[in-house]
């Protein structure tokens, strides 16, 4: 072999193994998960019927302004897209009280159904994101110390969905989805159903 095919062959070999380095762990990478399996820790019986969802989307526009100082220095304002769902349930152990009612001949059962609650928001995490944000100097600085806080956003984001939720039609939609659920049910095991309002 010649001097200039082993200096060939010897840069090959860097190249190679320069790329390899960059691509293989020589010593290996394993991940191990040490944790412990999930423990129970309580059971509730639940008796809400789940009528309705709404899928939501909000923009927050947050701003924190220092007083005297110019935003150049100090302050922030971020935009944070939520995105998250809402859920409309009955809870049909009201009903035991007064929300069926049987007639005397036993072939009629007045049906008064339950309020619609809304459930708390459950935010789609991998959809919510911070989108924008500006910065004065010094909170940049303290960004720099540490991971930023968006448990406010996240917060905020909820009280959002939930007024968003509570201006919708999903309430509505909870309680004709209940009566029709009920009424259905009852008629199948052979009763005249007589709906009556609060």
């Amino acid at each position: 072999m010649t001097r200039g095919a082993l200096v060939a062959a010897v840069l090959i070999l860097l190249g190679v193994a320069a790329f390899g380095f960059t691509q293989i762990k020589p010593f290996g990478d394993e991940s191990i998960d040490r944790s412990q399996p999930a423990m129970l820790k309580s059971v509730r019986d639940l008796s809400q019927y789940h009528a309705a969802a709404g899928e939501f989307q909000v923009v927050l526009d947050i701003e924190n302004d220092v007083k005297w100082v110019p935003a150049a220095l100090a302050g922030e304002r971020t935009l944070f897209v939520a995105a998250g769902s809402v859920n409309a349930f009955v809870d049909l152990g009201t009903l035991q009280d007064d929300g069926l009612i049987l007639s005397p001949d036993g072939k009629t059962v007045e049906l008064r159904v339950p309020k619609p609650q809304l459930d708390k928001p459950n935010l789609h995490h991998d959809r919510s994101y911070v989108f924008s944000q500006e910065r004065g100097l010094i909170n940049d600085l303290q960004a720099l110390a540490g991971p930023p806080d968006q448990q406010r956003f996240y917060v905020a984001a909820e009280a959002k969905l939930t007024e968003a939720a509570q201006k919708s039609e999903i309430l509505k939609r909870a309680e004709d989805n209940t009566r029709v659920m009920l009424t259905g049910m009852l008629q199948a095991l052979g009763f005249q159903v007589k709906v009556v309002g609060d």
